[in-house]
């Protein structure tokens, strides 16, 4: 099967599979129809699935979690962080804004670690950039995980030019 690279790290099939809609907007759907999905599309080819800590938020990753934990070694995950996710009393949780400081970059990472069952995020991004944060900063924090390895590659979602250039001259 024809692969694609990504960065200097991931081959990926040509299509890739957002699985935001399997928990998060457009309704959902139920688990179990959910998993039966991923696992087809690894079946058929699908390697390069995308998920955020935000969509749900969490349900999606643990989902991803449970349905790919079979043919982990088969899959590329990618999952993205940024924003602030609060929890109210009740257990409903909120978005208010988005938060790149090295030290929340770390903590997410090693959430949705656990949430996504894996030892290693096969990619790992920035949802928005945080125009509170140097970008250096939030990228010299990515790195960091990818040095300790529970991250393989690094990347910028909504990011302009000048901004990746600035983020690759800290990490390439």
């Amino acid at each position: 099967m024809q692969t694609r690279q990504l960065g200097n790290e991931l081959d990926v099939y040509p299509v890739g599979l957002g699985c935001m809609g399997m928990s998060f907007v457009y309704g959902g759907q139920a688990e179990a129809d959910a998993i039966a999905t991923l696992r087809r599309a690894v079946e058929i080819g699908v390697n390069f699935f995308d998920t955020a800590e935000v969509y749900g938020p969490y349900e999606n990753e643990i989902l991803l979690g449970k349905a790919l934990k079979p043919v982990r070694d088969q899959v590329t995950i990618a999952t993205k962080f940024g924003f602030k996710i609060l929890e109210e009393g009740n257990g409903v949780e909120r978005m208010a804004g988005v938060d790149s400081r090295p030290e929340h970059v770390k903590a997410v990472a090693e959430a949705s670690l656990k949430r996504l069952g894996t030892e290693v995020i096969d990619l790992y991004y920035q949802h928005r950039v945080d125009p509170n944060v140097p970008i250096e900063d939030t990228v010299g924090a990515m790195a960091e995980l990818v040095r300790e390895g529970k991250v393989r590659a690094l990347g910028l979602s909504e990011a302009s030019a000048a901004t990746i250039r600035r983020a690759h001259a800290v990490h390439p």
